[in-house]
């Protein structure tokens, strides 16, 4: 017998859940069905079998949707809804399409709410982890405004520009990372493999082999030695590092760190100023009240220093304040940033103006994204090659100390 967790709607709207143990699924929803209520799923929770396999599947296939996903579901609701497919159709006829288990529950669970009378932003509301404050609050402005499709193609720029973004920074990336993992891979082959066919040779004359020498061949023992240990440390070493990352304390550090870092800070600086003023932008042009806006913004910055720099900003607004005052205070936006945030206020064209400056600084963004792989090529290829310039000079410099000593 296996335990299953169902959920059904009864025959005045009401969805209720609950469980019960039957011998499969097929079972457990038939006895559902037979109470006459309208069955909306069933989950194995466990099976006193111990199958292990069908655990093991439900794990691998319940990973929630991605930001592309969410992107390509507001693009072709937007199509649909300004082709005049009314919503509940238009829901219905992505969720078929759709390849991603738990996203396709995800919306056909916002069909059945839809149907069942909740405003489209209520529905995804009731999913926080799939659709943002930002989205759910842009739905909710167009509601009342009326131009529920057109909110829709911009919520899918919105995210497509998130999308590209992202791409884009972690492009910038993966390039070092790649070469960093080329040159720990060649100095381990060297150490483990390659140099100890040498040390074959200096068998008796270790006194009077050069420092480099003594050191590379002490560091190639204790790897082929104590390899496990090597592999303890450096995956102790990451775990430690994100674990530490995703505290409290150790996410501020790992925070004002990026904001520091040689060759990266620009590129950090700008993604979080691009997404946060693009984000503002996007609500204050939709409609969506101030406090509200800062927020949202606050919660998608990316970034703990940046986060209590929207927080302060909110504080000082639901004082009665304006926005560019106590953005004149901080240091993380430029000063001809706040200076444009005050002519958009005092213009009426808030939304308008970080628009445009948003869009400046992801032009900043891509401009330093390349400017940084550049600087990175370089400068990763010096610092392998001096690795193992280090390592062939140390086995060739002994070879060159005997024969002078031979003559």
């Amino acid at each position: 017998m296996a335990t299953f967790k169902y959920e059904v709607r009864d025959s005045s709207g009401v969805i209720n859940t609950g469980m019960l143990e039957a011998g499969s699924m097929n079972e457990a929803a038939g006895i559902i069905r037979a109470q006459g209520d309208y069955l909306l799923n069933v989950t194995l929770i466990s099976n006193q079998a111990g199958n292990l396999l069908a655990r093991i599947r439900s794990i691998s296939i319940d990973f929630g949707p991605g930001l592309k996903d969410i992107q390509n579901f507001t693009n072709q609701l937007a199509v649909m809804i300004k082709a005049g497919i009314n919503i509940r159709s238009a829901i219905d006829g992505i969720a078929e399409q759709v390849e991603n288990p738990k996203f396709k529950k995800v919306i056909q669970r916002l069909k059945i709410d839809v149907e069942s009378g909740l405003p489209f932003s209520e529905a995804l509301a009731r999913h926080p982890k799939v659709f943002t404050p930002l989205y759910v609050n842009m739905v909710r402005a167009s509601e009342l405004s009326g131009n529920f499709g057109q909110m829709l193609e911009r919520i899918a720029d919105y995210l497509g520009q998130q999308v590209e973004t992202r791409n884009m920074v972690r492009g910038a990336m993966v390039y070092p990372a790649i070469i960093a993992v080329m040159a720990v891979v060649t100095t381990v082959f060297l150490l483990a493999f390659v140099l100890p066919k040498f040390t074959i040779m200096f068998a008796g004359k270790e006194a009077l082999l050069p420092a480099p020498t003594k050191i590379l061949i002490a560091m190639s023992n204790f790897l082929r030695q104590r390899w496990y240990v090597v592999i303890g440390m450096a995956g102790g070493g990451v775990f430690a590092f994100f674990r530490v990352i995703h505290t409290s304390w150790g996410r501020v550090y790992w925070d004002h760190f990026k904001l520091k870092m040689p060759l990266f800070k620009r590129m950090f600086s700008a993604l979080y100023i691009t997404r946060g003023l693009h984000t503002m932008g996007e609500l204050i042009s939709a409609g969506v009240p101030m406090l509200e806006t800062l927020k949202i913004t606050s919660d998608v910055s990316g970034n703990i220093l940046y986060e209590k720099m929207w927080e302060s900003v909110h504080e000082a607004v639901k004082q009665g304040d304006k926005i560019a005052h106590p953005l004149a205070h901080q240091h993380l936006l430029p000063r001809n940033v706040v200076q444009m945030v005050t002519a958009g206020e005092e213009s009426g064209k808030l939304g308008e103006v970080l628009g445009d400056v948003a869009e400046f600084y992801s032009k900043e963004l891509r401009s330093t994204i390349k400017t940084v792989t550049a600087m990175i090529e370089p400068l990763m290829i010096v610092v392998m090659g001096g690795i193992v310039g280090f390592i062939a000079m140390s086995m060739i410099l002994p070879i060159f100390k005997m024969s002078s000593l031979v003559k």
